[in-house]
């Protein structure tokens, strides 16, 4: 497959044949018709970490390397349990987490058992930033 650019934008319009929801479905196979006859799952309407992974290579071919990051750190996070998720956000919000390691645990967390690489390197930068700022005591 060849590399996307901010031509290929948006995908669904396009290059259809890329969008897939997580059930494998094409975009051409969800159809009120097939929603009606219960051939559509939710599955089939849930995004995939390569439509994320496809966004970001859009994202960088038009010069939004940030923009293509965060599609790249969303892309980890497909397959991470919203629980898990939200906790993580929690505990990222400032005077939330007591010590530096309570921030170090959930990077390897995610690192080991959702290969999160992305996300786990940016809670360690963030386990820095706040030792640096002390902003690991319960403050609100």
């Amino acid at each position: 497959m060849r590399k996307l650019t901010i031509k290929d934008y948006p995908l669904a319009e396009n290059r259809p044949e890329t969008v897939r929801g997580k059930g494998g479905k094409s975009i051409g196979q969800i159809t009120l018709q097939a929603v009606l006859s219960g051939d559509v799952t939710m599955a089939d309407l849930q995004i995939t970490p390569q439509a994320l992974r496809d966004q970001a290579e859009i994202a960088a071919d038009a010069g939004r390397q940030t923009l293509a990051l965060n599609f790249r750190r969303g892309a980890e996070l497909v397959e991470v349990p919203q629980d898990l998720i939200m906790s993580t956000y929690e505990l990222l919000r400032p005077g939330r987490a007591q010590r530096k390691q309570d921030l170090l645990d959930r990077a390897e967390l995610l690192r080991e058992q959702y290969n999160a690489d992305g996300i786990a390197d940016f809670i360690v930068e963030a386990a820095d930033i706040y030792e640096k700022r002390g902003l690991f005591t319960y403050r609100f």
